[in-house]
């Protein structure tokens, strides 16, 4: 099956095995455009194997013997092997550009590559800005870039430039960004969203989170009003948090009270 981008409309992962062998009690997850799905359980659950699994878009090939559907069907093998037509853009906290370029030369070439027009690249620098706490300027060079700025023009590149449909988050609440902003961003245009992550905002903005222990997939909870709530008090309290080491980083007095 070959497919145009702006045509994926999900993505379904169909379980497998745990560690130990056994079947997954998690039988099938459909994910849909626009939705943040988050993967939560302890260290070591095996949380980053399932986003594995779905950057390969296994096939009952991996130790997992997981398998993943594009729009219900088994993808087209080709757009497992060529990067040209990849589905999955992945953002982690570990992110450095090697390229020695400037952020516009490399966005003005992903942009031509794409067949995107290069005004875009102002767009991603201002998008970039909104989710960083050190602003980003067009001549930059790449490999100058701090974490968190990287992070933040990639997750505005994949936004805007690339035509990746489905983007894998593994544990970005350290990665030095707007986090909040930044899922939204992704998913408000029309990306399918997984993250990985042990952050309660994060968890709590998906709409569904995906229980992983021992391997396997073991349990699905869908956000209620409740959690939402939980998450709109909590969220408060982070961007309070951020604000002030945006306070520090600048060298700033800390004054008010907590």
């Amino acid at each position: 099956m070959v497919y145009d981008m702006s045509e994926i409309n999900s993505l379904t992962i169909l379980g497998g095995v745990n560690k130990d062998g056994a079947d997954e009690p998690i039988r099938s997850v459909e994910i849909t455009r626009g939705e943040i799905v988050g993967i939560v359980g302890p260290t070591g659950s095996g949380k980053s194997t399932l986003i594995d699994d779905i950057e390969q878009l296994a096939q009952k090939d991996t130790p997992t013997d997981r398998t993943i559907l594009v729009n219900g069907e088994i993808p087209d093998s080709s757009i497992r092997v060529d990067p040209r037509r990849k589905l999955v853009a992945q953002l982690s906290q570990n992110m450095h550009f090697l390229a020695d370029m400037t952020v516009e030369e490399f966005l003005s070439m992903h942009a031509r590559s794409r067949g995107k027009e290069a005004s875009l690249v102002t767009k991603v620098i201002e998008l970039a800005n909104d989710l960083t706490g050190e602003p980003i300027a067009p001549h930059y060079h790449l490999t100058a870039l701090s974490g968190g700025q990287s992070r933040s023009l990639m997750t505005a590149d994949i936004a805007v430039i690339s035509d990746s449909p489905v983007v894998l988050i593994d544990e970005v609440e350290n990665a030095g960004i707007k986090k909040q902003a930044a899922l939204r961003l992704l998913a408000g245009e029309g990306k399918i969203v997984v993250v990985v992550t042990h952050d309660p905002v994060l968890a709590l903005m998906s709409s569904r989170r995906i229980v992983i222990r021992n391997g396997g997939m073991i349990d699905i909870i869908t956000t209620s009003m409740q959690e939402q709530d939980v998450c709109s008090r909590i969220s408060d309290v982070d961007n309070w948090l951020m604000s002030l080491r945006e306070t520090i980083r600048r060298g700033d007095v800390v004054e008010g009270t907590v």
